[in-house]
């Protein structure tokens, strides 16, 4: 059997990165079928049956991924480097949200802002502490604040997706800062 966090990482590849790996044909709003899914990682030499999905799904600590009501079809909810329309509305973002970093990245950061790089959108936080979590995934962090106000103003656009990451296409270099 599969263990729930090889079948989280897996999901998070095809989903997101490598669908056709698995078989799989991202339908619109990045959905696939959940039977589809299940074909495609045995496929893979994974076993894993519906209740384990759902369980994966149920207990990600960052709530990757959303099956829809019926249960019949799953979605990765962001961090997509494959062509997808995710059906996201614009939103008003709080005045300021978060970004967490390596410290190695920050002067390219204050240099040149926040890019997509190759995913569809910057990622960013309501919160200071869950950019600390996730700016940590790679060593030593910096927590960077991203004066969304100002880029609203602006013109830019944010969404934010079902699990509560804001997004944005990019941050210019004069909307950050370093947390103190």
């Amino acid at each position: 059997m599969t263990s729930d966090h090889q079948l989280s990482r897996t999901l998070s590849f095809l989903l997101r990165h490598a669908p056709q790996q698995a078989g799989l044909t991202l339908q619109p709003g990045g959905w696939v079928s959940v039977d589809d899914l299940l074909r495609g990682l045995a496929t893979q030499g994974l076993t894993v049956d519906r209740a384990q999905l759902e369980r994966v799904v149920a207990t990600s600590d960052k709530q990757r991924f959303t099956l829809d009501a019926a249960t019949d079809r799953i979605r990765a909810n962001q961090g997509h480097s494959v062509p997808v329309d995710l059906g996201l509305t614009p939103l008003t973002p709080p005045p300021l949200l978060y970004h967490g970093t390596a410290v190695r990245l920050l002067d390219t950061i204050l240099r040149e802002g926040l890019r997509q790089m190759q995913r569809h959108h910057v990622h960013l936080s309501a919160d200071p502490d869950t950019a600390r979590r996730v700016g940590h995934r790679r060593g030593p962090a910096v927590i960077l604040t991203v004066d969304a106000f100002g880029m609203l103003q602006a013109g830019h656009l944010f969404f934010r997706s079902s699990n509560g990451v804001w997004l944005t296409e990019r941050v210019p270099p004069e909307y950050v800062r370093v947390l103190k």
